[in-house]
C-alpha cells in the first residue's frame, strides 16, 4: 500500500506515530505498546506497527497465509508501519527478512485480551477461588493461534514484560498489557511452546530496572542453581484414586488410623552416585515400603521449588511448583495417584509462615512491598531472616488460599501440615518490646492471620471435604483445630508439641531419675483431649544437634534399643494420631543430614531390624483395633489404670471404643524385671498379649506373659498379676466383651 499523498508537519504521514514514540518502544520506556503496535483502525483504513529487532524488511499476512500488504521501516532497529488491507481487526504474523534470512514472527499485540470483567470483579473483591487457572503461564488456543497467556500481579510497577529464551530475554518484545482495576499485567504470546524458561522484567514506578522475577504462580521451574520459571503444560493424569478419596470423603478423620511417615523426599534413598531420585524411582520404593509398613499417609517436608536445598523446601520461592529436584510436575502426580492406589495419604508441608529474600523471588516484586508488609517490624522474621506475608492484603489472602487449593485440585492431595502457626498468631513472635505493632485492639494477636487462616481451612473442606489441615503450632492458643463457626482456626489436627517435649524430658533422663519426673507423661493427659492432636516425633527433634532419637536413650547399647522401643510402644498407644520421621522407624544411630541417604545398611542388624517391625506391628495392630484409634480425640477413649506408680517408672491405661475390646496399654520405665505386677482391670476373663516390645523379634530379651492373663475378681476389685519386661511396653486386649 501506498502512503496517503498528505503529510503532518514533522514530516510524518497521517497515522503514523512521532518518532519520541518509536524511541519509547525501542528503548523500553514504553508503558502500553497495546495502544501503539498491532492493527488499529483510523477512520476506514487498517494501520499496523510492529517491532521486529534485526529485520530490513517486513511484510503482513493474515493466520490463513494472505499477504495484507508491505510496511516500510520508520527507524533502522527494526520498527515497521503501514497501512494494510484487512476489513478488520485480526491476529497477524509477519515474514521478516534480513539479507537472504527470513522468519516468521506471530504479533502478540495483534490479538485481544484473555481476563474478562468478571476475572477482574473477583480478584477485586478477594473471591477468586480458581487463580491458579488464570495467573501465571497457560498454554491456550487464543483467536485461532496457539501460544502461552500469561499474567501477573504488579500493580505499582511502570511496565512489565515477560522475558525468556523465545524472545532473547528481551523486555521490549513482550511487554504485557494493565488491567487497571486489579493491578494484573497480562499478554498472549503466540507460538510459546511448553519448556520454556521465563521471568518476568519489571520497571517499577520510578523507571528503575527490578532483578527480573519468577513467576509467583509459576508451575514449574528450573533445576537449581537456575531460577527461572518453565511454561508447563497443564496437568494431565488419568487419576485411579476414587476409592481411596471417597473413603476419606465419608470418614471422620479423628476416627480413623492415621499414622504418617515424614519424609524428606531429597534424602530417603539416593541413587549411587549421590543423585535425587524421581518421583516415578521414589514411587518404586517409597509407595511399596510405607505400604509394608503400614503407614497410612506420607508426609512430605515442602516440596515446592526452593533454590536451597539445606532450607530442606522452607525457604520457598515458588509455592505452585513442585521442585525440579525430582523431575516434571506430572511425575509429582503419577507419584500421589500411585499412593491412592494402594491406601496411602500424601501429606504437603506448606509455607504460609514466610518467603525468602532471594531477588528472584517475591520480595519487593513490583519495587514496592507488594506481597510483604512494608514496616520490618511487621514483614520481616527475625527468626529465619525471611519476609513475612502480608496476610491483611486481599491479593497476597487469595494467593494463598488458592495455592492451598492448588494442591488439592491438581494432584489430589490428602492434607497440608502448615508450618510454623505460632509465628503467624502472635505479633510480638520471637520480637523485644517496640520490635512489634499491636492490633487495632492494642493486642499481640495477628488477627489479619487468624482470619486467613480460618478462611483457608474453611474454603479448602468446603472444596474438598477428603482433605485434612495440620497445624503445627507450639503454644496454647485456643480451640486450633475446631471449627470456626465455633471461633476455633478451622484445622482438622494440631501438632502435639507438649507431648513431644514432655516424653523425650523423661526419656533422655537415667531410669534411676525418672521416679522423679513421672508427671512428665502424665501431665499431657490433663489437656490430650482439648485438641484433634497429632503426635510428633518429626525432623525437628533429630536436627542442629539435637542427634537422633535412638542417641537421645540413656545407658547401654541394649538400654538404648529397649527404651526406645518401649517408647515407640507408649506413643502408639497413646491417644492421638502418629507421626514418625525417616530413619527413626529402623533407629538410625546418626542425625539426619539433608544431603545423603538414610543409613540403610544398618538394617543387616538385628536392633535395628528389630524397631523396624516393632514399628511395622504397632502400626498394623493401631490400624486393626478401633480401641487404640476410634477415640483419639475424645476423652472417652482413654481411662488410666495405673497413674501414680512413680516408684517403679510404671504407667498403664485403657484404650476403648463404643462396641470393641478394650485394649490395656502397660509401660515400665526401668531395667527392672517385674514379676506379679498387680495391674486393674475393667473385666474379668482372659486378655491376650497382642504387643510385647521386649520380644526377642524386635531385639529385646523375650520376656512376657506367655501370650495371655488372666482378670479376676478378689472382693469386688478386677486384676491381673502381669509380668513387666524390663524398659518395655506391652498391650493386652480382653478376648471376649
Amino acid at each position: 500500500m501506498t502512503k496517503s499523498p498528505s503529510v503532518l508537519d514533522d514530516g510524518r504521514a497521517p497515522g503514523e506515530i512521532p518518532l519520541s514514540e518509536i524511541e519509547a518502544i525501542l528503548e523500553g520506556r514504553h508503558t502500553n505498546p497495546f495502544a501503539v503496535l498491532g492493527i488499529h483502525k483510523l477512520g476506514e483504513e487498517f494501520r499496523v506497527r510492529c517491532f521486529v529487532p534485526g529485520a530490513e524488511a517486513v511484510s503482513v499476512l493474515g493466520l490463513n497465509g494472505a499477504e495484507l500488504g508491505e510496511l516500510a521501516r520508520r527507524h533502522d532497529d527494526g520498527f515497521f508501519e503501514g497501512l494494510v488491507t484487512a476489513t478488520q481487526r485480526q491476529p497477524l504474523r509477519y515474514r521478516a527478512r534480513r539479507g537472504d534470512t527470513e522468519w516468521a514472527v506471530t504479533d502478540p499485540y495483534s490479538f485481544g485480551p484473555v481476563l474478562g470483567p468478571m476475572d477482574d470483579y473477583f480478584v477485586r473483591e478477594g473471591s477468586h477461588l480458581r487463580l491458579f487457572d488464570k495467573m501465571g503461564a497457560h498454554p491456550l488456543k487464543h483467536e485461532g493461534v496457539e501460544g502461552f497467556h500469561f499474567a501477573v500481579w504488579a500493580p505499582n510497577a511502570k511496565r512489565v514484560s515477560v522475558v525468556g529464551d523465545f524472545n532473547n530475554w528481551d523486555g521490549r518484545r513482550h511487554v504485557m498489557r494493565l488491567r487497571m482495576d486489579t493491578g494484573i499485567w497480562e499478554i498472549f504470546a503466540p507460538d510459546i511452546r511448553a519448556g520454556s524458561a521465563y521471568k518476568f522484567e519489571i520497571v517499577g514506578k520510578g523507571g528503575e530496572v527490578l532483578p527480573l522475577k519468577a513467576d509467583p504462580y509459576a508451575r514449574r521451574a528450573e533445576m537449581r542453581p537456575k531460577t527461572a520459571s518453565v511454561t508447563a503444560p497443564e496437568l494431565q493424569q488419568t487419576w485411579d484414586d476414587a476409592a481411596h478419596r471417597e473413603h476419606w470423603e465419608k470418614s471422620d478423620h479423628r476416627r480413623q488410623p492415621i499414622s504418617i511417615y515424614e519424609v524428606h523426599a531429597g534424602s530417603w534413598r539416593r541413587k549411587p552416585d549421590g543423585s535425587f531420585l524421581s518421583w516415578d524411582e521414589l514411587a518404586s520404593e517409597l509407595i511399596p515400603y510405607c505400604t509394608d509398613m503400614g503407614f497410612t499417609h506420607i508426609e512430605f517436608l515442602p516440596i515446592t521449588e526452593h533454590p536451597y536445598d539445606p532450607s530442606w523446601g522452607y525457604q520457598t520461592t515458588g509455592l505452585f511448583a513442585p521442585t525440579a529436584r525430582f523431575g516434571e510436575p506430572e511425575g509429582f502426580a503419577r507419584f500421589v495417584n500411585g499412593c491412592h492406589k494402594v491406601g496411602v495419604g500424601v501429606i504437603l508441608d506448606w509455607v504460609p509462615a514466610h518467603f525468602p529474600t532471594d531477588e528472584h523471588g517475591l520480595r519487593f516484586f513490583d519495587g514496592t512491598a507488594l506481597y510483604e508488609h512494608e514496616d520490618p517490624r511487621q514483614g520481616f522474621h527475625p527468626d529465619w531472616n525471611t519476609a513475612i506475608y502480608n496476610f491483611g492484603r486481599s491479593e497476597v489472602l487469595s494467593y494463598l488460599v488458592n495455592n492451598a487449593l492448588y494442591w488439592s485440585e491438581k494432584f489430589h492431595l490428602d492434607g497440608l501440615r502448615v508450618d510454623a502457626v505460632a509465628s503467624m498468631l502472635y505479633l510480638d513472635y520471637s520480637r523485644k518490646e517496640g520490635e512489634w505493632v499491636p492490633n487495632e485492639y492494642g493486642g499481640r494477636e495477628n488477627l489479619e492471620s487468624v482470619r486467613f487462616l480460618q478462611k483457608m481451612n474453611t474454603l479448602s473442606y468446603g472444596a474438598h471435604p477428603g482433605v485434612m489441615t495440620i497445624a503445627e503450632e507450639s503454644t496454647s492458643w485456643p480451640k486450633v483445630s475446631y471449627p470456626v463457626h465455633e471461633g476455633g482456626l478451622g484445622f482438622g489436627f494440631k501438632w502435639n508439641m507438649g507431648f513431644m517435649h514432655d516424653t523425650l524430658s523423661y526419656m533422655k533422663r537415667e531410669p534411676i531419675y525418672r521416679r522423679h519426673h513421672h508427671n512428665e507423661l502424665t501431665f499431657g493427659l490433663i489437656y490430650a483431649f482439648s485438641e484433634n492432636f497429632v503426635l510428633p516425633l518429626s525432623h525437628d527433634e533429630v536436627v542442629h544437634g539435637k542427634g537422633s532419637l535412638i542417641a537421645k536413650m540413656p545407658g547401654d547399647d541394649w538400654q538404648k534399643f529397649a527404651n526406645l522401643r518401649a517408647y515407640y510402644g507408649y506413643m502408639w498407644g497413646h491417644p492421638g494420631k502418629k507421626l514418625l520421621f525417616m530413619g527413626q522407624e529402623f533407629a538410625q544411630w546418626s542425625e539426619w543430614s539433608e544431603n545423603r541417604s538414610l543409613d540403610w545398611n544398618l538394617l543387616a542388624y538385628h536392633p535395628h531390624e528389630g524397631v523396624r517391625r516393632l514399628i511395622r506391628d504397632l502400626n498394623f495392630c493401631y490400624r486393626s483395633k478401633p480401641a487404640l484409634h476410634a477415640r483419639d480425640c475424645e476423652g472417652e477413649g482413654f481411662q488410666w489404670l495405673v497413674a501414680d506408680d512413680a516408684d517403679n517408672s510404671v504407667f498403664a491405661w485403657l484404650r476403648l471404643a463404643p462396641g470393641e475390646k478394650p485394649v490395656a496399654v502397660i509401660s515400665n520405665f526401668t531395667p527392672v524385671y517385674r514379676e506379679n505386677y498387680r495391674l486393674p482391670l475393667p473385666n474379668e476373663g482372659r486378655w491376650r498379649e497382642i504387643l510385647n516390645t521386649d520380644a526377642e523379634i524386635y531385639g529385646g530379651s523375650g520376656k512376657g506373659n506367655g501370650g495371655r492373663v488372666q482378670a479376676v475378681n478378689a472382693g469386688g476389685t478386677i486384676s491381673a498379676e502381669i509380668t513387666l519386661p524390663p524398659l518395655a511396653t506391652i498391650m493386652l486386649e480382653l478376648e471376649q466383651i
